[in-house]
C-alpha cells in the first residue's frame, strides 16, 4: 500500500493537460505528419495489385519547407500555371505555323 501525504504545503502533481481541437490541428498543420500505407493484394502466392498510399498533412508554408509545392505548378489547381501553360502551347503552335509556312511553296494572295 502506498502512503498518501496530506501535509499543508505539499502541492499536488499536474495532471495531464487538455487540448482541444484547435490546437491540435494547429500543431498538426505546424509541423506536419505522414501517414503511410501498403495495400497488396495477393492470389496463391502471386502479387496481383499493390497500392502505395502516402498522405502528407500539413499547411502551405510547412509543406514548402518540407520541398512539396506541386500545386503551383499544376494547370488544374493554379491560375498561374494555367496562363503559363496555355502561353506556352501558344508559343508552341506559331512556331510550328511558321516551320509549315517555310516549308509550303509560296502561293499568290487571292
Amino acid at each position: 500500500m502506498t502512503d498518501v501525504d496530506f501535509r499543508q504545503g505539499s502541492y499536488p502533481v499536474p495532471g495531464p493537460q487538455t487540448t482541444n481541437l484547435a490546437d491540435i490541428l494547429e500543431r498538426v498543420l505546424d509541423k506536419g505528419i505522414v501517414i503511410a500505407g501498403d495495400i497488396k493484394i495477393e492470389l496463391l502466392d502471386i502479387q496481383l495489385l499493390t497500392i502505395r498510399l502516402r498522405l502528407f498533412v500539413a499547411s502551405v508554408d510547412t509543406a514548402k519547407k518540407a520541398g512539396i509545392d506541386w500545386w503551383e505548378n499544376d494547370p488544374a489547381l493554379s491560375s498561374r500555371a494555367s496562363r503559363d501553360a496555355l502561353q506556352e502551347e501558344n508559343r508552341d503552335l506559331r512556331e510550328r505555323l511558321k516551320e509549315l509556312e517555310s516549308e509550303a511553296p509560296e502561293r499568290k494572295p487571292r
